[in-house]
C-alpha cells in the first residue's frame, strides 16, 4: 500500500473485500415471528405466479402479454394499443399503490413481496443451505463441498431455472401454445426456444452468481427510497438509545440459569454479538441506521428477538420502527398521519377512478377512419366531390360482431355504393373502403367536418368526426 493513501475500511460495500474481491454471502438463518409470515406471504405468492397463467377469467387466461399479437389480457379484460391512456392510468396506479404502501410500510415490497428476495431467500438459498450441509441454520459451510455435492446443487437450480423460464414465457404465448411447443422440436419454434434459453441463463446467473448484488446494484429501488420515505415510515430500525453504548454479558448466552445482570447505566441492552449482521442477506450492519442495501427482511429483528429472549430482557431492540419515533424514544406519539398520507390517497383515487370509469366505457370495438393513399378528392360529372376513405374496425370481443355505420352530419354527405354494415369474426380487424360524396357548395376553405356514427348489434353507438377535403373555390 502506498505511505500517503488511506487504508480502506474492513468492507467498501457490504460484498465487497478491502482488497477488491468479492465478498460472497452465507447468511445464518433466524427463525422466528416475521419469518414465518414471510414464508407464509412467499410461497403464496410464488403459488400465485406459477397459477395465473393457467386460471382462465371469461374464457381468457388472467395474464396474457401477446405481444406478437399486441393483446394483452389482464384478469378478463383485453387491451390493445389504441388503450395507451388505460394501460397508462393502470400502470400510474400501481406506481402510486407501491408510493402509498412505502410512505406507510417502508420498504415492504423489497423484502416480503419482489420476485428477487422471493425468490432467492424461500427458494435458492434453502437448496444451497441443504447441499452446503447448513439446512435450518444457515451460515457458512464449515467445509469445502465435493464435486458431486457442488455439480447437485447447480443441477437443481438449472430444473428450477429451466422451470421458471417456462412459467414466465407462459404469461406471453399462453398455456396452450407453450405445452405445445414442449412437445416439438425447438428448430420448430427457434426464436420461443431462444428467449426460454436466455431467461434460464439469465436467472442462473443472477440466482447463482449476482444474488444480492441485483439488490444492491442494479435495482433503482434504495436510491428512490429518500424520496419515497419521510422520518415517519415505518423502517426496520435499531432502538440506538436502547441499545448503546454496547457490552458484553456472559460467555454463552444459551445456558444463563437466571435472566441475565441487568445492564448498568453506562451499558445498553445491544450486546455486541452480532446475530443480527451474520443473518443480514445484503451484509450491512442495522445498528449504523437507515442504508440504501436494507430491503426490511425482517432476519435482524427475528436475530435480535432471540437474543434478548435468551438474555430475559424485553424484545424490540431491533423493530419495526421510524427515525421520528427513535428521536423521541417513545412508539405511542408517533403520528398517525402527514400530508402524503392524504395527497397519495387522493391521487390514486382519481387515477384509478378514472381508469376503472374508462374501462366499463369502453365499447366493443375500435374504429378509425383513414384517408386513401392518392389524390384526396376528386370531383363526380354531377359536380359532388368525392373523397376516397378507409375505415378501420377492430373487434374487441371473442365472439362475432355485426357493424353498421351511417352519416348523421343531417346534410347532403352520403355513401357512393351502398357499403354500411360488415360482420367481424372474433378479433377480427376490417378495414372497408368507402367512398363519400359531399355537395361542392358545402366546403369552406376547402374542407367540411363530417360526423360518422358506427353502432354494434345491442351495444351503443360511437361517433367519430373527420373532415373532408374538397376545392376551394373563389
Amino acid at each position: 500500500m502506498m505511505p500517503n493513501t488511506l487504508a480502506p475500511e474492513e468492507h467498501v460495500l457490504s460484498t465487497l473485500e478491502r482488497d477488491g474481491s468479492r465478498r460472497w454471502l452465507f447468511p445464518s438463518l433466524s427463525k422466528g415471528y416475521f419469518l414465518h409470515r414471510r414464508r407464509i406471504v412467499g410461497y403464496g405468492l410464488i403459488a400465485l405466479f406459477v397459477s395465473l397463467p393457467h386460471i382462465m377469467i371469461h374464457g381468457k387466461p388472467a395474464i396474457l402479454l401477446d405481444v406478437a399479437t399486441r393483446r394483452f389480457t389482464l384478469f378478463g379484460f383485453t387491451f390493445l394499443p389504441t388503450d395507451t391512456l388505460l394501460l397508462a392510468l393502470f400502470m400510474v396506479s400501481v406506481f402510486l399503490t407501491i408510493f402509498l404502501m412505502t410512505a406507510l410500510f417502508g420498504r415492504v415490497w423489497c423484502g416480503w413481496a419482489c420476485p428477487q428476495t422471493v425468490y432467492l431467500e424461500l427458494v435458492f438459498r434453502p437448496i444451497e443451505r441443504l447441499f452446503d450441509g447448513t439446512a435450518g441454520r444457515g451460515g457458512r459451510p464449515s467445509k469445502a463441498l465435493s464435486p458431486w455435492r457442488r455439480g447437485a446443487k447447480y443441477l437443481v437450480y438449472l430444473f428450477l431455472a429451466f422451470g421458471l423460464a417456462h412459467t414466465f414465457l407462459a404469461y406471453f404465448v399462453g398455456v396452450e401454445r407453450l405445452s405445445h411447443w414442449v412437445r416439438q422440436s425447438p428448430t420448430e419454434h427457434p426464436i420461443p426456444f431462444l428467449i426460454m434459453a436466455g431467461t434460464t441463463i439469465a436467472m442462473l446467473f443472477d440466482f447463482c452468481f449476482f444474488r444480492e448484488q441485483l439488490c444492491l446494484i442494479a435495482c433503482p429501488y434504495g436510491r428512490f427510497q429518500s424520496v419515497l420515505l419521510d422520518r415517519k415510515s415505518l423502517i426496520v430500525a435499531y432502538d440506538y438509545k436502547r441499545g448503546e453504548p454496547r457490552g458484553k454479558v456472559h460467555k454463552d448466552l444459551a445456558i444463563l440459569p437466571a435472566p441475565a445482570p441487568a445492564p448498568s447505566p453506562a451499558q445498553g441492552d445491544c450486546v455486541d454479538c452480532g446475530a443480527c449482521v451474520r443473518t443480514c442477506p445484503t451484509g450491512i450492519d442495522i445498528r449504523q441506521g437507515l442504508q440504501m442495501e436494507c430491503v426490511n427482511c425482517t432476519q435482524c429483528i427475528d436475530a435480535c428477538d432471540e437474543i434478548m429472549t435468551r438474555l430475559h430482557r424485553p424484545k424490540g431492540l431491533i423493530r419495526y420502527s421510524s427515525q421520528s419515533s427513535l428521536e423521541r424514544g417513545s412508539e405511542s406519539d408517533r403520528p398517525k398521519w402527514r400530508p402524503r398520507l392524504i395527497v397519495y390517497p387522493v391521487v390514486l383515487g382519481l387515477v384509478f377512478g378514472t381508469f376503472l370509469y374508462m374501462l366499463t366505457q369502453r365499447l366493443p370495438f375500435d374504429a378509425t377512419m383513414l384517408r386513401q393513399v392518392g389524390t384526396p378528392f376528386t370531383l363526380t360529372e354531377a359536380g359532388d366531390v368525392r373523397n376516397s376513405m378507409k375505415l378501420k374496425l377492430v373487434n374487441r370481443t371473442d365472439e362475432p360482431l355485426d357493424l353498421s355505420w351511417r352519416i348523421s352530419s343531417g346534410d347532403a354527405v352520403r355513401f357512393e355504393g351502398g357499403i354500411d354494415h360488415v360482420r367481424l369474426a372474433p378479433n377480427e380487424t376490417v378495414a372497408q373502403s368507402l367512398l363519400v360524396l359531399a355537395p361542392r357548395e358545402s366546403f369552406r376553405e376547402g374542407s367540411r367536418a363530417t360526423e360518422l356514427t358506427i353502432s354494434a348489434t345491442g351495444e351503443r353507438e360511437r361517433r367519430m368526426t373527420w373532415r373532408l377535403l374538397g376545392p376551394i373555390d373563389r
